[in-house]
């Protein structure tokens, strides 16, 4: 891989201490000028979309931490910690549909954590038509949809712009069990207004050659599904963002961890510590800093009187992604019907929401992608080990062996030959026992807001979970009905 880059970007607003710092690789996304895709025009010959391809501990928030008196101050209407896609989609969501200032605040930068190491899918395939989530899902997709339709109504690609690329997914299964399972699911999917249809071994085998379940096998197909990278995306949205730093609308506050939250005497969340800044919010403080969302909650509100448990936990998963191979290529995003199974795999009791994990559950099933430059990439593996993001080779091993059952031509190869041209990306999914995000205003502590929870779903929902935060915020009618996700009816608790 490429050496990680250094980029100082000069401070966007006059008058303040705020910089943009990022170690990043750059990507080659890139931006055409005078857009007005988000309702102002800015100016951008091109951006290099970046990412901090080795995820470290400084993606962590550090613990509660007297307040400074030697930092510098900062007032805005909204103040959100986290700049994953969650977060720097809800920043978007306000600067356009309404006229506050927002202040985006990361322990590191955008992209560090699940959603740069994400495989890029915006899968509907094996979602369940009528959940609680299929209405936020549904939404989501409707939004990141007229985003690239948009993109290309200004004379852009979306395909450069965010990798966004209409491949269809395939959910497969090899035996006559799971064959009739995705037909019935072709069915829901059917009835709930997507267009899906079943293929057989014969037909798959048409649509990817390099694919091979068998002669009882088939699969799921859905032509509409769409990928897009996350690094390109998150860059978008940034530079779009950024235009309204010129307006005193907008800053960013990177390599801040978020130390504490500043409360009024009548509880009222008024301001948020970094370890640099105060930041005052006159309107609301958005926490969507993903797996870390519970033990920072903990951690920012651990010297008051209010005991809440967010029980949001690291879920960590690897990707393996090999460059050049030219014996495979993928039509479709893939993924074996055991996915479904093991998106849900139970987690084991010993783990807690901010203490040591004791036991390690381990599940891998294959899913495969091209991404935008031709790469293959391959997963996916679901572990409890803490907030650990270390490489483990066993992982890696399972996930080629995985794959190998798939992809015959795969054969031919040994994963050293790969040594010089691969990259592993490990990401920790902010895992929720009940699968449902939290979204929502936080019991007890007014002004204070949750988005998180997401595990592998944030990418795709990231669209509608800002819009329904926005929504909440401003006072507005909500698109999705926001009641399944919010925390009083859930496992959160106040003593």
């Amino acid at each position: 891989m490429a050496a990680i880059a250094s980029n100082v970007t000069p401070n966007p607003i006059p008058n303040t201490n705020v910089v943009v710092l990022s170690l990043r690789k750059p990507l080659s996304c890139t931006f055409a000028s005078n857009s007005r895709l988000f309702g102002n025009k800015f100016i951008g010959k091109s951006l290099s979309a970046s990412i901090q391809r080795k995820r470290s501990d400084t993606a962590r928030f550090a613990g509660l931490a007297p307040i400074n008196a030697s930092s510098s101050s900062h007032s805005f209407d909204v103040v959100i910690v986290g700049a994953g896609i969650i977060g720097m989609s809800i920043a978007r969501q306000f600067l356009l549909e309404s006229d506050l200032s927002v202040a985006v605040v990361d322990a590191a930068v955008p992209c560090s954590g699940a959603t740069g190491a994400g495989q890029g899918y915006l899968w509907m395939v094996h979602k369940e038509p009528g959940n609680d989530k299929w209405e936020l899902a549904m939404r989501s997709r409707k939004l990141w949809e007229m985003m690239a339709e948009n993109v290309q109504q200004q004379g852009m690609n979306p395909l450069e712009i965010l990798g966004w690329k209409k491949t269809g997914s395939l959910l497969v299964g090899k035996t006559p069990k799971q064959s009739a399972m995705l037909k019935r699911k072709v069915d829901q999917l059917s009835e709930a207004g997507l267009r899906a249809e079943f293929l057989s071994s014969c037909d798959l085998l048409l649509e990817e050659p390099a694919l091979m379940v068998g002669e009882e096998g088939g699969a799921a197909f859905l032509p509409d599904d769409c990928q897009l990278d996350a690094q390109c995306t998150v860059a978008f949205i940034e530079k779009a963002n950024r235009h309204f730093a010129s307006e005193g609308r907008y800053a960013e506050f990177y390599h801040q961890p978020a130390t504490s939250l500043l409360r009024s005497g009548s509880g009222e969340v008024k301001a948020v510590q970094t370890s640099k800044n105060i930041l005052y919010s006159k309107k609301a403080v958005v926490i969507a800093t993903g797996c870390w969302s519970g033990s920072l909650m903990h951690d920012l509100i651990g010297d008051s009187d209010i005991h809440l448990d967010v029980p949001v936990k690291p879920r960590k998963g690897h990707l393996l992604v090999l460059e050049n191979l030219n014996s495979i290529k993928l039509n479709h995003g893939l993924m074996e019907v055991g996915y479904v199974d093991h998106e849900a795999a139970a987690l084991d009791s010993s783990v807690s929401a901010s203490g040591p994990v004791h036991a390690q559950i381990s599940s891998i099933s294959m899913t495969a992608t091209m991404d935008a430059w031709g790469n293959l990439v391959l997963g996916s593996s679901r572990q409890f080990v803490g907030f650990d993001t270390e490489i483990d080779e066993s992982i890696i091993n399972c996930i080629w062996e995985r794959a190998v059952e798939f992809f015959p031509a795969l054969r031919e190869f040994s994963l050293r030959d790969f040594r010089e041209s691969r990259e592993v990306r490990i990401g920790l999914r902010p895992y929720m026992p009940d699968g449902m995000p939290m979204i929502g205003p936080v019991p007890g502590l007014s002004n204070l807001f949750l988005a998180a929870g997401h595990e592998g779903e944030g990418l795709s929902l990231a669209l509608g979970t800002a819009e329904m935060v926005a929504n909440m915020v401003l006072g507005n009618p909500g698109k999705v009905d926001h009641a399944p996700f919010a925390l009083e009816s859930r496992s959160c608790m106040l003593q």
